[in-house]
């Protein structure tokens, strides 16, 4: 049974920065793609970034060179530290998981993803 717990949220205000991590437990495909969603009040969920078990990574364009994603195999656990946080950013943000990798780049679409966390809040003001 796969679980993925995300936690690191929070209120900060414009300029900061937040990390974000998602454990995850019952997961241990070696070939994986996993990244993180966000969604804001009555707007459709998006993708921010992603990585896979080849090492790629993927950023919105909105979020690049502001966030980072990366993974502790050790720990199984995904991080996302988001710097220059903008009221923009404001949203639920959700680890998304998935088995096998997609080619050229992890996916940021939401239907490439079949595990989901239930969110921590982001609040930049």
């Amino acid at each position: 049974h796969v679980q993925l717990v995300e936690s690191g949220g929070g209120s900060v205000q414009v300029g900061g920065s937040l990390r974000l991590s998602c454990a995850a437990s019952g997961y241990t495909y070696s070939s994986y793609s996993m990244g993180w969603f966000r969604q804001a009040p009555g707007k459709e969920r998006e993708g921010v970034a992603a990585l896979d078990s080849g090492g790629r990574t993927n950023y919105a364009n909105g979020v690049k060179g502001r966030f980072t994603i990366s993974k502790d195999d050790a720990e199984n656990t995904l991080y996302l530290q988001m710097n220059m946080l903008k009221p923009e950013d404001t949203a639920m943000y959700y680890c998304a998981a998935t088995r096998g990798m997609a080619w050229p780049v992890p996916p940021l679409v939401r239907n490439w993803y079949g595990y989901w966390g239930q969110g921590t809040q982001v609040t930049v003001s």
